[in-house]
């Protein structure tokens, strides 16, 4: 991986405000704003604030994630792509920075809104938070890819409200705002279906003890297996017309 590159994306995305607005900030603003009156009461079996605060760092770090990715649309559209082809950086490695990138940036939406669940109260032991930690990353990996997928795909133009749209349907769906659309039946045998709903339960799981279930790894492991194949298509066909 290129360490000047890296720096160079990074730079990048902490100075792009709406980036910061709605990955950063907007998680932790609606956090205060939904638990602060609610952050005795519980939901689904866990205490409300540890239950949203894992919804609210899911949304952020979908978003960290996916527009991460899908900003790569908006480098074919100016011809940085091209201009990346001249230099020695292989695609792997361009590739290889844009994830990186975004799990720093889903790291720092982590610690965020951990800190803000522990000024609510939040109590977990060091083991709980790197457990629920590490299943958010783990559970980020085929949201990623989407991403990178949506940018190899779209045109700047469809690229907000495509981002928007499906960051919007994953965190509804999968509970993120603590609420789920169903909890039994064909609906939610979907909604389990989703990487995001498993990101939501990983702070059920971090207090719960234990591990995800097998549902959980199946989950991540077919949509990452669906995705990367799909993705490397995607950018081979986009690159050969550069």
């Amino acid at each position: 991986m290129h360490p000047t590159y890296l720096r160079y994306e990074l730079l990048r995305n902490v100075r792009n405000w709406r980036f910061i607005l709605f990955s950063l900030a907007y998680p932790v603003v609606l956090y205060f704003i939904v638990t602060a009156p609610q952050r005795h009461h519980t939901f689904d079996g866990v205490a409300f604030p540890l239950y949203f605060m894992a919804g609210m760092a899911a949304v952020g770090t979908m978003i960290a994630v996916i527009s991460t990715g899908a900003r790569i649309s908006v480098d074919r559209s100016a011809g940085w792509t091209r201009q990346l082809r001249l230099t020695p950086l292989s695609a792997a490695e361009h590739l290889g920075v844009k994830v990186a990138c975004g799990f720093a940036m889903a790291l720092v939406v982590i610690v965020l809104v951990s800190l803000s669940g522990t000024a609510l109260g939040v109590s977990l032991s060091a083991g709980a938070w790197l457990t629920m930690i590490g299943l958010m990353l783990v559970g980020l990996i085929p949201i990623t890819v989407l991403g990178i997928l949506l940018g190899h795909l779209l045109t700047p133009d469809s690229l907000a409200p495509a981002v928007g749209g499906t960051i919007m349907l994953f965190a509804v769906l999968g509970g993120a705002y603590g609420f789920l659309v169903a909890s039994s039946g064909v609906m939610f045998d979907v909604i389990k279906a989703l990487p995001s709903y498993w990101l939501v339960q990983a702070g059920k799981t971090a207090v719960m003890g234990g591990s995800w279930p097998a549902e959980a790894w199946i989950v991540i492991v077919a949509w990452t297996a669906m995705l990367v194949p799909l993705t490397v298509l995607v950018y081979k066909r986009d690159t050969s017309r550069v």
